[in-house]
């Protein structure tokens, strides 16, 4: 890359940061549907058209903030060791993101985190908006079974809605408990109990559940 060229990539950068932090104090402040893409470039100080090459929806200026978590267990199964089963990577994976407290489990007590959360589960447009990233995240680690673990299509598709089912209710007991006040490590023994009973049940299978009990 040539010193020009780096240049300009720096310039990207710093332009789409800050669009993405005029958009979420906007947003924070005034409510996301309450806020129009006009309000935004202006506080970004770019046009609209900037703006759109950058972010082609006014939901993107939101949930950008977690697409490189969209197809991250896909790339954990894809990238694991020979030998290692997908599911104890994805394990490991989740473990070692609650140690980091990546705000993508829900174990975090930075306030921007905790503003993208509220934000989210208070606007149904963005929440929509997370189910295709939830879709999206599945039909990728399905792929990723599929290919690398020798499973058929349906049982892929199967396994893959199970994980991500168990790592969404996960984070979002997580993400409960700090907005409801309490600190992260605080939470982190609990949060780290509650995915070794997410993951063992999936290991184990339902019989906790097909099991009769008086």
């Amino acid at each position: 890359m040539t010193e020009s060229n780096g240049l300009r990539e720096r310039k990207k950068k710093r332009t789409h940061e800050t669009i993405l932090n005029a958009a979420l104090a906007l947003f924070v402040e005034h409510g996301f549907d309450q806020v129009s893409i006009t309000q935004v470039a202006d506080a970004a100080e770019v046009s609209r058209r900037t703006l759109f090459s950058y972010f082609p929806t006014k939901e993107d200026l939101v949930t950008f903030r977690m697409s490189d978590h969209e197809t991250e267990s896909a790339r954990v199964v894809r990238a694991r060791p020979p030998g290692q089963a997908p599911l104890e990577a994805l394990r490991e994976h989740h473990l070692d993101a609650l140690a980091r407290r990546d705000p993508i489990t829900g174990l975090t007590d930075l306030e921007p985190a905790l503003q993208l959360f509220r934000l989210i589960m208070t606007t149904p447009s963005l929440l929509e908006s997370m189910l295709t990233f939830k879709a999206n995240g599945e039909r990728a680690l399905a792929e990723a079974l599929r290919d690398t673990a020798g499973l058929a299509d349906l049982p892929s598709r199967l396994a893959a809605a199970q994980v991500v089912a168990v790592v969404w209710t996960l984070a979002l007991e997580n993400q409960r408990r700090i907005v409801g006040g309490e600190v992260a490590d605080d939470v982190y023994p609990d949060a780290v109990a509650a995915a070794e009973l997410g993951f063992g049940q999936l290991a184990g299978g339902l019989g906790v559940v097909a099991a009769e009990h008086p």
